[in-house]
């Protein structure tokens, strides 16, 4: 079989991308963890809706997925309003408003118009921000185009310690 540099790139970056997924939510979590710790929300991760088809003796399993994903963190505030909303990150200098499904955005219009708090958690290179859902949604009104920079969305950044404390904007911001 011949070497192909274009699928090996390819297969790099889907594997640093599920990586720097992967570490963004554990910071994430860590968040939630503080606010669960000190009263001022409960917020998980929602479980990805999967099955399990088949189980081998060695650890392995076939599964598969059983519905589309809903966003990735739910909970309730300390004041009894519900908060939803997807996190996405990159090392890119810029986020497409597409990454999200169909499915997510539905989901966080429908939280939104229910009185939730509704957002997406982006990661953008290393800086971290917490956008509300209908600026979001907006995002071509908002900014002129379909994608977002870390500039474009200053007033929503948070404050990272080690954990995405996506609760907490760095300029004061109130929760929406």
């Amino acid at each position: 079989m011949a070497y192909n540099q274009q699928a090996a790139k390819r297969q790099h970056q889907n594997a640093t991308n599920n990586a720097l997924g992967h570490l963004f939510e554990i910071a994430i979590l860590a968040g939630c963890n503080t606010y669960r710790e000190n009263g001022r929300a409960d917020i998980n991760k929602t479980p990805e809706p999967f099955r399990v088809l088949n189980k081998s003796n060695d650890g392995m399993f076939m599964g598969r997925f059983t519905a589309h994903a809903q966003p990735d963190f739910q909970g309730t505030l300390d004041n009894g309003r519900s908060i939803v909303f997807e996190a996405k990150t990159t090392t890119s200098d810029r986020m497409n408003r597409d990454v999200l499904t169909t499915d997510q955005q539905k989901a966080l219009e429908s939280h939104m118009n229910l009185g939730a708090v509704a957002a997406v958690c982006v990661g953008l290179e290393d800086e971290f921000f917490f956008i509300p859902w209908k600026i979001w949604r907006d995002m071509k009104e908002n900014y002129g185009r379909k994608y977002i920079t870390a500039n474009d969305v200053e007033e929503y950044q948070v404050k990272f310690n080690g954990s995405v404390l996506f609760l907490d904007y760095c300029n004061k911001l109130q929760e929406g």
